[in-house]
């Protein structure tokens, strides 16, 4: 750049300031070198990413704060939780081949290991949604909702005409939104809601200024919780996009899975909920009976051993990528992955390449197009170190692929709203199910296969003979996961 010389000196003392600070602020080696890198070698633009996308809300006063509360309140609700671990542990050899990992969230989260749950797989919106709407219409008390996208569409305005109803009733209805990812909703629904006497909250507003570090750091937990003993959690939004209607043909089809459960499992996903609610609408609401029914209250509906794990830019570890990890680990046999967004990291991709060449059968299904051409490319950039490993992978072809599943050993089942990639791990507010139960792990196992039945595999040999360009676009694609 031909700039004079004190402009030269101020700029190259403005970057080594800011190099300090992300060396000092972040604390992922691998994202660390990426802004490093654009810092350095995007003139003024590096530095101006770093400052919009990449300060760590961790070391921030707003989530400092939330951590804080989150652990004042689950304070109040810790009492039983290893006295009732240790039950469950004794009643049932469910969590024989997770007990490391039921352990590890015990220890990492005081997430509840509960027994004697109802649970049932759901299968794209067109299941999820009349489950759903039974049961808020079967709601007498309160009715939770937390959702990254909720529209203003058919289902959404038939399941706030639900709401509206329940809250004439004297429900109790609370509200979450993603300001970003819901932002049809923001004016007209939110007021109609409002005016019923439904609590309405974005989790965080955006404002113009701190626009595009706001949308950053997304909430992209799906929850519902309806009179403590209901509750529904996976990768399904409030859309129409998510049901495929028959008789359209030329609506693209889209590939997700949900569970519902009943029982005392749904009571880490009360506190998830909450801990969000106190944050976003600054109230203050305290663990009752009513939103918190005791264990031996519930109603032994079946056997199910159920544990919630959520992580966010509010938590000490990274929780889920551990649980995912720690799953991997145990794995005896057969490891299936399901992911729209596969941006893995070296952690993740060391456990599955080791657990390929240990001999387990491990397979990934992905989307065959993915709804973002850079995320596409630097998950491409990974599979060719996997497929040299032994990995199976297949692209769904069928539609686009949007569930966020594993299973291992038809033992171990998970269920959530992460994705495989360094955003859902490390930024994002997200929520997973884990369900030890060989009936439910069995069932999603069917399920994966029937989508490979809809998918192409990977020929290695084939992959290997891309074009240099493609795979020199895909490696460039991969040098910006971190910040993906």
């Amino acid at each position: 750049m031909d700039w004079p010389i004190h402009f030269r000196i101020i700029y190259a003392v403005i970057v080594l300031i800011v190099c300090i600070r992300i060396i000092y602020d972040t604390r992922n080696t691998t994202k660390t070198l990426a802004y490093l890198l654009f810092a350095l070698f995007v003139p003024i633009g590096g530095i101006l990413f770093y400052f919009v996308f990449g300060i760590n809300y961790r070391k921030r006063k707003i989530y400092n704060r939330k951590q804080a509360e989150n652990d004042m309140f689950g304070h109040l609700l810790r009492k039983d939780v290893y006295q009732n671990a240790k039950q469950t542990f004794n009643e049932t050899d469910a969590t024989a081949q997770g007990k490391e990992l039921a352990y590890m969230l015990l220890n990492d989260l005081q997430s509840p290991l509960t027994s004697h749950n109802e649970v049932k797989v759901l299968v794209n919106g067109e299941h999820k949604f009349p489950e759903v709407l039974k049961a808020l219409r079967e709601a007498k008390n309160h009715i939770h909702l937390e959702y990254y996208i909720y529209d203003d569409d058919e289902i959404g305005r038939e399941i706030e005409n639900v709401l509206l109803e329940k809250a004439k009733q004297g429900v109790k209805v609370r509200f979450i939104y993603d300001d970003f990812g819901s932002r049809s909703i923001r004016r007209r629904m939110t007021r109609r809601m409002k005016a019923a006497g439904i609590e309405v909250f974005p989790f965080f507003k955006i404002f113009f200024i701190p626009f595009a570090n706001r949308i950053n750091y997304r909430n992209h937990r799906k929850i519902i919780v309806i009179d403590g003993d209901t509750a529904f959690v996976g990768g399904i939004n409030v859309s129409d996009r998510y049901v495929n209607k028959t008789e359209s043909r030329n609506e693209l089809f889209w590939r997700d899975t949900h569970l519902r459960i009943d029982g005392p499992g749904v009571q880490y996903l009360q506190y998830i909920f909450l801990s969000d609610w106190n944050f976003c609408s600054d109230m203050n609401i305290q663990p009752n009976p009513m939103l918190f029914p005791p264990l031996n209250t519930f109603p032994v509906k079946d056997d199910k051993v159920v544990q919630i794990v959520a992580s966010g830019p509010d938590s000490g570890t990274p929780s889920i990528l551990l649980s995912v990890l720690k799953a991997i680990n145990l794995a005896k046999k057969e490891i299936l992955i399901t992911t729209p967004y596969f941006v893995p990291g070296e952690s993740l991709m060391n456990a599955l390449i080791t657990a390929s060449l240990s001999g387990l059968s491990v397979k990934i299904l992905v989307p065959r197009n993915s709804d973002s051409i850079l995320v596409n490319a630097a998950a491409c950039s990974y599979y060719t170190e996997l497929l040299d490993a032994g990995v199976e992978i297949y692209r769904y072809k069928k539609g686009f692929l949007h569930a966020k599943t594993m299973v291992t050993d038809t033992e171990i089942a998970i269920v959530g709203t992460a994705n495989m990639d360094l955003r859902s791990f490390d930024l994002n507010f997200e929520v997973n199910a884990i369900v030890y139960n060989p009936d439910i792990a069995n069932e999603l196992r069917q399920v994966f296969y029937m989508d490979i039945q809809e998918a192409e595999k990977i020929d290695p040999e084939l992959w290997d003979k891309r074009s240099v360009f493609r795979q020199l676009m895909e490696k460039t694609a991969r040098l910006l996961s971190p910040l993906l």
